[in-house]
């Protein structure tokens, strides 16, 4: 057998003609694909077996970049079951987003530099319009169907941060919110349920925003939790009618701004005594004791925290099993940063629609990681959530020592 390979191992080393390596490389990888189903099927084409587990159901067009140039396959198809060959990678959604909102970008003449070398590095630099139209409209009927799709039962909890993210309009660079939502339904599973983009301090911003949620079956909401955004307020509460949470970790950023670099950790430390607490009635008596402590020193400190005091330690009312994921934006955190990391290859999105393409498509792949995964949270606290869940608060009997 090595002596029937060197022969045509020297007229290819030999010849010149991209042609005709491109179709050997196409007829070598077609065999193999074809051997593979074999062994699949059961059985040869055409060829009967007892042995034969299904049939051959045609093929679909696959392209390969090599350095030989394009190589035209044909996959084959099965009737029951499905084939792959190991040697291509399955095109992801989110791939062909950014790929799509790359070539959107070069084609408009809007891309920066680091586009083009990407495009330029991608082969791309040939596309028609034609083709990114045909790619766009896949990408884009699968995303709005997800982001679009009706949300049936309860939502107790619902998280929303936002992403910011550059976008040309009227030829003009401007920057706007991408405001992800994602909730937990009585069952403990979790979802994204939104995508939204605008200006994030304007109050019609929020509540459109949260109507549309309602219009597609968002019901329950109890508590939300967000960084403090001008306008979402007054949107909770004459949309959802829900409790806000003010996210802990970006209060403690903005409390801790009123004090010196070197008086951070102490700070810091004093407040965090508040969290310790078992119920919320505990942790606003230890919240009123460290602002008054601190208000002595730092006025301006004392007055934030008094402001502060509801919004930050609204999830303290909710059920213990939950808190620990209650407090702040954290959960979100690694899809924000999966959203960024994808859009950061763009730079500047050519429009709002190339936008939520890309960024849809992202959500669009971890919801269905998330369907894979375990409960988020524990069934059992979501019974207490029938239940008041706003507790008196006594009157001052203990001064807790603050660390």
């Amino acid at each position: 057998m090595t002596d029937d390979r060197l022969p045509l191992a020297e007229l290819m080393a030999k010849t010149g003609d991209g042609d005709f390596l491109r179709t050997i490389a196409e007829s070598v990888l077609q065999i193999i694909m074809e051997a593979d189903v074999d062994g699949l099927v059961g059985a040869g084409r055409h060829e009967r077996s007892g042995d034969r587990t299904t049939w051959r159901n045609g093929y679909r067009d696959r392209s390969l970049d090599t350095r030989l140039g394009t190589l035209n396959l044909k996959i084959p198809k099965l009737r029951t079951g499905a084939y792959f060959p190991g040697f291509l990678e399955p095109r992801k959604t989110v791939e062909k987003a950014l790929v799509a909102v790359i070539q959107e970008a070069w084609i408009a003449g809007v891309s920066t530099r680091r586009v083009d070398e990407l495009v330029q590095a991608m082969g791309m630099s040939g596309i028609s319009k034609s083709s990114v139209s045909k790619l766009c409209k896949d990408i884009d009927e699968r995303v709005h169907a997800f982001l679009k799709r009706p949300l049936t039962g309860d939502w107790p909890y619902l998280w929303l941060d936002a992403t910011y993210l550059k976008v040309r309009e009227g030829g003009r660079i401007v920057s706007v919110a991408a405001i992800i939502a994602v909730a937990v339904n009585t069952e403990g599973k979790r979802e994204i349920v939104g995508l939204h983009i605008g200006p994030s301090e304007a109050e019609v911003f929020w509540s459109d925003f949260l109507k549309d949620l309602a219009r597609r079956g968002l019901t329950g909401v109890k508590l939300v939790i967000s960084d403090a955004h001008e306008g979402l307020k007054a949107a909770i509460t004459r949309v959802l009618s829900a409790t806000w949470q003010r996210c802990r970790v970006h209060f403690m950023r903005n409390a801790l701004a009123y004090v010196p670099k070197g008086q951070n950790t102490v700070v810091a430390a004093a407040i965090r005594q508040v969290f310790l607490q078992p119920d919320h009635a505990a942790a606003t008596q230890v919240w009123r004791q460290v602002a008054d402590q601190l208000r002595a020193r730092w006025p301006k400190l004392g007055a934030c925290m008094d402001d502060a005091e509801h919004d930050v330690l609204a999830y303290m009312a909710f059920p213990e099993q939950h808190r620990v994921k209650l407090h702040s934006t954290n959960p979100l955190e690694r899809l924000n940063k999966e959203v960024k990391r994808r859009a950061d290859v763009v730079g500047i999105f050519p429009n709002e629609d190339s936008i939520i393409r890309l960024v849809g498509a992202v959500l669009l792949e971890q919801n269905d990681e998330y369907q894979l995964q375990h409960r988020y949270m524990q069934i059992e606290g979501m019974a207490a959530l029938a239940t008041p869940i706003i507790e008196e608060v006594q009157p001052l009997q203990i001064t807790p020592k603050v660390a």
